[in-house]
């Protein structure tokens, strides 16, 4: 099995738990993904293309930011103002033309060519809640507000999936169940309980093959930590918020989502998703703007102000906390979109979709060109990595793919990828990469 010169695997895991839980939480590096599921427009948004073609280019100009030579669309205003405290990567490419494809390609490195709701392998935020796992934690260490769609532990087992947080946090009656048990009393009759549970429960331990009992264990261990702990409901109570502070990340649901996602980390938390859906996006609550879904101009107008002051916020917020070295967030979804715009009927009126039979511009899926930024981390800020050609529609420069991104998260989360694999449902070791190198500007000098 892998292992790190002489160590075993096992003794990799019992050493990379004990150093995490040995860390205080303010010296664990974090991650913050936020995820545009459906795939967002390049040129839209960090890699407009003024010069190109009428049917390429779209209606939207472009804007300077205050660094110099770096243009982004002008549908994000706020973004330019703090570009400075960003790096835009141009030249992600895979070959996942479909979203289960693309996402799992992007979140488990492997090569993905069918449709599947769940990954045949686990995902990289799964595989570092494994190597940073420590029962011992009174809140959960991943979180998804909520999870990615269609990624998964796969062969790690359920205890490694992520704690998922539903429902609207801009909701006045939002509240995380589950978290906290405020009556000693039923508190101490728990405790009994499960104390009784588990004498019954040793025989069953083995006779166990699909590993679900120390699933269930681990679960239990972590259910107890929660709602045995008033720190856990609090991390998750943005009541305890200021009315300013909310209403810097906006009054909605991806600002409230981000603002919680940022206490959750300031808690210890290591790894937390954070998907922009819903009725912000349009009629489809995504960002998947074929033509026969959305107006992909009109979506793309109607989203933008929502997703400006929500990313721009998180970013400053975690500036002006000192969380900027220790936190990294990374913003993306499982691609770009086609730079040739085209025109379909649309299935159906709403919010940034014309009625039904209706002529409107779309853009398709592209995984030839993605564009996303990454922010914190205590990288190198104010840069583009790689570049596309005039129309966006290749890659021309510093072409990054599923692996360099992944060893890029692994590095900073302080996991040497090269070193780890996990055996999956047949008995095989498997690398946690199969190729890749960590993207030099975005690896911390720390």
């Amino acid at each position: 099995m892998a292992g790190l010169g002489s160590l075993s695997l096992p003794g990799l895991f019992r050493a990379r738990t004990v150093t995490a839980s040995e860390m205080k939480p303010q010296e664990r590096t974090a991650l913050i993904v936020v995820w545009l599921p459906g795939g967002a427009s390049h040129i839209e948004t960090y890699d407009p293309k003024p010069d190109a073609p009428s049917e390429f280019r779209g209606p939207f100009s472009t804007i300077p930011t205050n660094v110099e030579g770096l243009q982004i669309c002008e549908l994000l205003p706020r973004h330019a103002a703090i570009a400075d405290r960003f790096t835009v990567l141009r030249s992600l490419v895979h070959t996942g033309f479909c979203h289960q494809q693309g996402t799992q390609q992007l979140f488990t490195g492997h090569e993905v060519r069918e449709l599947r709701n769940r990954p045949d392998h686990p995902d990289f935020l799964s595989i570092a809640h494994r190597l940073r796992f420590d029962s011992r934690r009174t809140i959960p260490n991943y979180i998804g507000v909520p999870a990615v769609n269609y990624s998964g532990a796969a062969y790690l087992g359920p205890s490694y999936e992520p704690f998922a947080v539903t429902g609207d946090p801009n909701a006045p009656e939002f509240k995380v169940p589950n978290t906290a048990v405020s009556d000693q009393a039923k508190l101490d009759r728990l405790g009994d309980r499960l104390t009784l549970r588990k004498k019954f429960d040793l025989f069953r331990r083995d006779a166990d093959r699909l590993g679900n009992m120390a699933a269930f264990d681990s679960f239990e261990s972590q259910a107890w930590n929660m709602l045995s702990s008033p720190a856990t409901g609090e991390a998750f109570d943005l009541s305890r918020e200021s009315e300013s502070t909310r209403d810097r990340y906006g009054r909605n649901l991806w600002g409230q989502r981000c603002l919680l996602a940022r206490r959750l980390v300031e808690a210890g938390v290591d790894l937390v998703t954070v998907q922009f859906d819903g009725p912000l996006c349009g009629r489809i609550g995504n960002w998947d703007d074929h033509a026969v879904n959305h107006d992909v101009f009109a979506g793309m107008k109607h989203r933008t102000p929502y997703y400006d002051h929500a990313v721009c916020s998180l970013i400053e917020d975690l500036y002006d906390r000192g969380l900027d070295r220790r936190v990294m967030v990374v913003v993306l979804g499982e691609f770009g979109r086609t730079p040739k715009i085209n025109y379909d009927v649309s299935t159906g009126e709403g919010t940034a979709s014309a009625p039904a039979g209706t002529k409107q511009p779309g853009r398709d899926h592209w995984p030839r060109a993605t564009s996303l930024i990454f922010a914190g981390g205590g990288i190198a800020t104010g840069r583009v990595i790689g570049a596309t050609d005039s129309r966006g529609e290749d890659v021309t420069d510093r072409i990054v793919g599923r692996g360099d991104f992944l060893a890029t998260m692994y590095r900073h989360l302080g996991i040497d990828p090269e070193q780890v694999a996990f055996t999956d449902h047949s008995g095989r070791p498997i690398p946690i990469i199969q190729t890749g190198a960590a993207i030099p500007e975005l690896v911390s000098a720390r």
